[in-house]
């Protein structure tokens, strides 16, 4: 790290934590996730410099969100899981219809170019489509500002919404006690190396896939039974939080006028397809209907993963099925990119 290239970083996660405190205050739904995306992106707006953490930091966040998505599983959670290829077949239709329908009304409505309303209306993976982006005739702008829209949008709203559905328990139950901290560290330096080669494997969201993994078998070998420490999951939580905020720095309000009503369409659009939907999958199964809207919501992976934990959802069918949605979606973009490039 150059000299002084630490002070970004440092300002934007002191605007996260007071922005955590703030909603906290307020009893706000998910605090320690939504008050920071909202403290950075307004700080953003007008005009603050923000910023991510570095990359290893990040990568050591997404670490310590995956072990504690992955302390969810237990017996009863994995016998679920024979209703989940209903679900996932669901899913996969559900991003089908979100991909067409969007990409559609973005060109005639909007006149983007084929390549930019496609990857505008990606349902997810936001690192690799604007990636994909830099790497063909596309607006990278525009992609990055109705992607990173949508990404915020569910960040906040999630949460309230569910609040209103009056379905967030009053009382938390008893949690077991927390892991040791000479265990939790080890599960932490395992789990960077887990993601580490998942990484180089280009597995998407490998840091966080790593720590889901190692705490899984854990918890499910019997080897552990702690949960993660509190502070620890906080300060993963508002760090996140932090990161979502961070991706509006230096977008002017004119280019956010320019772009607010196709992130605005794009999040309502693909909020209303995937709970359709979802809907569907749990008229099948009968599984909890907050669960499998969580599941479906084309939000990032470590933001709705991180929403099931706060909220009490269960995080290893959440996860589960928003990483079947990155894998799909790893495979449907550059197809139709391809595509859109020809035509």
């Amino acid at each position: 790290m150059t000299p002084g290239s630490w002070q970004t970083p440092f300002i934007t996660l002191v605007i996260a934590a007071a922005g955590a405190g703030f909603t906290y205050a307020l009893l706000f739904p998910a605090p320690f996730l939504t008050g920071p995306a909202m403290a950075v992106t307004l700080a953003g707006l007008v005009g603050i410099r923000t910023a991510a953490l570095p990359q290893r930091l990040r990568d050591l966040v997404f670490v310590v969100l995956g072990l504690s998505i992955g302390q969810g599983v237990t017996p009863e959670v994995l016998t679920a899981m024979r209703s989940w290829p209903l679900t996932l077949v669901s899913l996969a239709a559900s991003l089908f219809a979100i991909i067409f329908l969007t990409r559609a009304a973005l060109v005639r409505f909007w006149q983007m170019d084929r390549a930019t309303a496609f990857l505008s209306s990606s349902p997810g993976h936001l690192s690799y489509v604007l990636g994909l982006t830099e790497g063909v005739k596309a607006d990278l702008k525009t992609v990055s500002i109705v992607q990173s829209m949508r990404v915020l949008a569910l960040t906040l709203l999630v949460p309230v919404v569910i609040s209103l559905t009056g379905q967030i328990p009053q009382r938390v139950a008893a949690q077991p006690a927390e892991t040791a901290l000479q265990l939790l560290a080890g599960m932490i330096v395992i789990a960077w190396i887990t993601g580490f080669v998942l990484q180089r494997l280009k597995l998407p969201a490998a840091y966080l896939i790593g720590g889901m993994l190692v705490s899984i078998v854990l918890h499910v070998t019997g080897l552990v039974h702690g949960v993660m420490s509190a502070w620890l999951a906080a300060i993963a939580f508002v760090s996140l939080g932090a990161l979502i905020g961070s991706r509006f720095s230096g977008v002017t309000l004119a280019q956010m006028r320019s772009a607010l009503g196709a992130g605005i369409f794009v999040t309502l659009l693909g909020v209303a397809i995937a709970g359709f939907f979802a809907v569907i999958a749990h008229w099948m199964t009968g599984m909890d209907l907050i669960a499998v809207l969580i599941a479906f919501a084309p939000g990032g992976l470590e933001t709705m993963a991180a929403m099931s934990v706060i909220l009490g959802i269960d995080p290893t069918f959440v996860a589960t099925h928003h990483i079947a949605r990155l894998l799909m979606l790893t495979v449907i973009v550059p197809i139709f990119v391809i595509r859109s490039q020809r035509n």
